[in-house]
């Protein structure tokens, strides 16, 4: 009898796992042709108008895409080709730089989102919620205003910051232990006091474009970006994102509960603080460069996790696909909806995100822990 209720829940379990796999793939593809789509239509519409055919000629020129020497300006810096159209200016130096951005912020948030969600086994966790975001702020906002000197390490300080903040969650939350009720309190305390502090900055910036420049970043947006924050967050989100990946095997026993990590050999705090610390690379990378943009790393993670599982090797892959074509095509509706006013695209993550929350709170009863 053991053999036969062995046998089947091998035949229900390689079931679940074929069902996720292709899930999984779905995301990825549905992924691929939102960005896809979307890239072209963010291509597409500006003061320099193209239609879709251009557009689409212009994002695989040849002449561009082979090129070496024009990939070393772009990803090293240095001087475009002379020989650039306005045309392949327009959409290789100024629209496609953006798109790339958004690409790289939404995988970091998303990522780091899932990552936060698991290490403290609370769904409600995010690097918005658990004031790492506005730790993370807070650095780059000084940076920004007051050592603009320190630009090129902004994601190293981003991450300081972010690093302080998780630290000072965590010490609030401690008593003999967490909970994710009190991670998250105590990450709404956190973030309320920074981010009073960097309100607070605004009335000591006598400059009119700073407190402007300021204003937008702590909105959140890919308005200016180019191939400088490209250069300034690829490399941590390859880095981070790597890690990640490397860290899913961990990821899958503290999902486990404590107790049973201990049990089964795994140093948890150690492990916890470390995977965190991944997890704040990747904001601070996102935030470095787009600023405060809330909900992707809250509501992706539940999105993929609705969809493939909990697995964390397949919710991260997930997520690293899901969280570029939402904040990209998030990004392509707040340039083109009330254009050519251009709103930051953390508005319209806003305003996603919380009608997205509030039917989660609506739809699931015992909301809280993973």
């Amino acid at each position: 009898m053991s053999k036969v209720t062995d046998a089947v829940g091998a035949v229900r379990s390689g079931w679940r796992d074929r069902y996720a796999d292709s899930m999984l793939a779905l995301v990825i593809v549905g992924s691929l042709a939102v960005l896809l789509g979307a890239t072209l239509l963010q291509v597409s519409f500006g003061a320099y108008p193209l239609t879709l055919a251009e557009a689409w000629g212009a994002v695989f020129d040849s002449t561009v895409v082979f090129d070496a020497d024009v990939w070393r300006a772009f990803l090293l810096g240095g001087d475009i080709p002379e020989w650039f159209t306005q045309r392949q200016f327009v959409v290789w130096n100024i629209r496609l730089p953006r798109i790339l951005v958004g690409v790289l912020v939404g995988a970091n948030l998303a990522v780091s989102g899932a990552i936060f969600q698991v290490v403290t086994r609370n769904e409600l966790a995010s690097p918005y919620v658990l004031g790492i975001s506005d730790g993370a702020g807070l650095v780059v906002l000084v940076t920004l205003t007051f050592l603009s000197g320190l630009l090129p390490l902004m994601p190293v300080l981003a991450a300081v910051g972010g690093a302080i903040a998780f630290l000072l969650v965590y010490l609030i939350a401690w008593k003999n232990g967490t909970s994710p009720v009190r991670l998250v309190l105590a990450g709404v305390v956190v973030g309320t006091v920074f981010g009073s502090v960097q309100r607070a900055m605004f009335f000591f910036i006598n400059d009119l474009g700073v407190v402007m420049s300021a204003q937008a970043w702590l909105s959140g947006s890919l308005l200016g970006t180019d191939w400088a924050q490209v250069r300034i967050a690829l490399p941590f989100t390859l880095v981070s994102l790597g890690l990640a990946l490397a860290v899913t095997k961990e990821l899958d026993v503290l999902l486990l509960g404590e107790e049973t990590a201990q049990s089964l050999g795994m140093p948890v705090e150690k492990v916890r603080f470390g995977v965190a610390g991944i997890a704040i690379l990747s904001t601070a990378a996102a935030i470095a460069v787009a600023g405060l943009v809330g909900f992707v790393g809250l509501i992706v993670p539940h999105m993929v996790r609705n969809l493939v599982g909990s697995n964390s090797k397949r919710l991260l892959i997930g997520c690293a696909f899901l969280g570029p074509a939402l904040l990209v095509g998030a990004d392509v509706g707040a340039r083109l909806a009330l254009s050519p006013i251009q709103l930051p695209v953390g508005i319209i993550t806003g305003l996603v995100g919380g009608p997205y929350f509030l039917y989660l709170m609506r739809k699931k009863e015992d909301i809280g822990s993973v």
